[in-house]
């Protein structure tokens, strides 16, 4: 019983870890080009086929269309079809709202890929309090640079 409880604690620290790992990298992603290249590698290095998972692999995609020199629309339509296909499926996940959020700010206003910024600001705030320590910590980070999330605002997120 004792090996079979270790082989668990180990997968979810295994796959916890991934997951910080992705967290950090997405954080750093927009601060310059080698950034970005460095988180778009480490989310298409992860095996998990679960829905956050698939959120940064999808965000990764629309961040590709900076660093890269092919067709830029299609990258960002791919990664944004798939990432509102994600969020229909998994509506009240808040990472990957938090996900979506981060995208829509940061995309130039002229892609048009702007639609879900207060929904998903509303559901952050709203949610904030039902969410895991590492959440909410990931969650108050964003939310300290975040140009959507006002200084009122954060100041409710402890």
């Amino acid at each position: 019983m004792k090996l079979i409880l270790s082989f668990l604690a180990a997968f979810i620290f295994f796959f916890q870890s991934d997951l910080e790992t992705v967290r950090n990298s997405y954080a750093k992603a927009n601060e310059s080009n080698a950034n970005t290249q460095n988180f778009i590698d480490t989310a298409e290095k992860q095996s998990g086929s679960d829905a956050v998972t698939l959120g940064y692999k999808a965000a990764a995609k629309i961040m590709e269309a900076k660093v890269s020199k092919g067709n830029r629309k299609s990258l960002v339509k791919t990664g944004a079809t798939s990432l509102e296909s994600i969020i229909k499926s998994n509506p009240n996940n808040a990472e990957l709202r938090l996900i979506r959020l981060s995208v829509q700010e940061n995309i130039p206003k002229i892609v048009g890929y702007r639609g879900s910024l207060k929904e998903d600001k509303t559901f952050l705030l709203n949610n904030y309090s039902k969410q895991n320590t590492a959440l909410k910590n990931y969650i108050k980070r964003f939310a300290m640079q975040s140009k959507t999330i006002t200084g009122a605002e954060r100041a409710t997120l402890k």
